[in-house]
């Protein structure tokens, strides 16, 4: 059975202070192939919505999900819906967790969680008209953390 392996690639703090930061909780996570991978990351601050993209090898970042860190949670997906994802929200950790159940070699990719303000001159709309117009470009994301997912 394939090995899966979740790395810590880097850490891109571009905003207005450092304390605004979303960080990854492990450099590596490990599981077989077929099992459930959890992605962790950690914010320094209250956020309104906490978003995970996937990035495959030569293309562009894809929203995957966003989940609200408001007083009633809630889970917008990316469209269509990606099976087999799933997001949590510990708010007393200030931690956002990506479930990848039974993984798979398609699930090799980079992953990021970031944080709102995520698209630069469009903070109400997040999750939606986040690339450019010939859909070839996502705006960019200034508080993120990516993780590398690997079989």
């Amino acid at each position: 059975m394939e090995k899966l392996a979740a790395i810590l690639l880097c850490s891109a703090l571009i905003g207005n202070s450092l304390e605004d930061a979303i960080t990854a909780i492990s450099a590596e996570v490990c599981s077989s192939e077929g099992r459930s991978v959890t992605l962790s990351c950690t914010y320094s601050v209250k956020a309104d919505n906490l978003q995970w993209y996937r990035q495959d090898p030569e293309s562009a970042p894809q929203f995957l999900l966003l989940i609200s860190d408001t007083t009633q949670p809630y889970v917008v997906e990316a469209k269509p819906p990606i099976p087999r994802l799933k997001a949590t929200l510990n708010k007393e950790k200030k931690q956002v967790d990506l479930q990848i159940s039974s993984a798979a070699v398609t699930d090799s990719a980079v992953y990021y969680c970031a944080m709102q303000p995520t698209v630069t001159g469009n903070t109400n709309t997040l999750y939606k008209n986040l690339w450019s117009k010939d859909n070839t470009i996502l705006h960019n994301i200034h508080q993120r953390e990516s993780l590398s997912v690997r079989l």
